[in-house]
């Protein structure tokens, strides 16, 4: 048991390590991913295809988001992703891996997915709105959002709503999957 736990010790301390120079899709800026050809309809192909991924394979698993894949695996595939190497999820991961993956890539975004110029307008309008107006509200807030981080945040927020409608079989529901996405959309 001993073991085990430094093991795990071990693995979160390699996940959270700084981010190393020459990164080509984690630790840059949605801005960095464009020019670098990485982003299509808003959204970095990498994610995509872990989404597309977690679309198939991961909705109907329990403890998706919640628990967390290989450390070993999780660093393969993003240095494999940050290399440019094509990487079939199917053949080379678990769900589990690709879900830890995704939440590593939005922890990784320098300015964060909530770009930090609404940060505190936002908590404000969380605090002020009543339900009523809260959806208008904010929806005029988010449009504020550069292009590229309102484009991905629309894309992962449907994503999620999968995730959420499957909850009886993921237990993912709407108040878990904010406890698990909060920190790390928000930087």
């Amino acid at each position: 048991h001993n073991k085990a736990a430094v093991q795990i010790k071990e693995d979160m301390k390699r996940m959270m390590r700084p981010c190393p120079a020459g990164r080509k899709m984690f630790c840059v800026t949605l801005q960095e991913l464009r020019d670098l050809g990485k982003v299509k309809d808003g959204v970095p192909v990498g994610v995509r295809s872990m989404v597309e991924y977690l679309q198939k394979q991961g909705l109907h698993h329990e403890g998706l988001f919640r628990v967390n894949g290989s450390a070993r695996v999780v660093e393969i595939l993003r240095q494999r992703f940050d290399a440019g190497e094509a990487v079939d999820l199917d053949q080379e991961a678990d769900v589990f891996a690709v879900a830890s993956l995704l939440k590593q890539f939005l922890r990784d975004l320098p300015e964060g997915l909530i770009h930090p110029t609404i940060h505190k307008r936002l908590l404000q309008l969380y605090q002020d709105s009543n339900e009523a107006d809260f959806c208008s509200d904010i929806r005029q807030l988010l449009h504020l959002l550069p292009e590229l981080h309102y484009n991905f945040l629309r894309y992962l927020c449907h994503f999620l709503c999968q995730v959420e409608e499957e909850h009886a079989h993921n237990r993912m529901t709407a108040s878990n999957l904010a406890t698990v996405f909060g920190p790390n959309v928000f930087q």
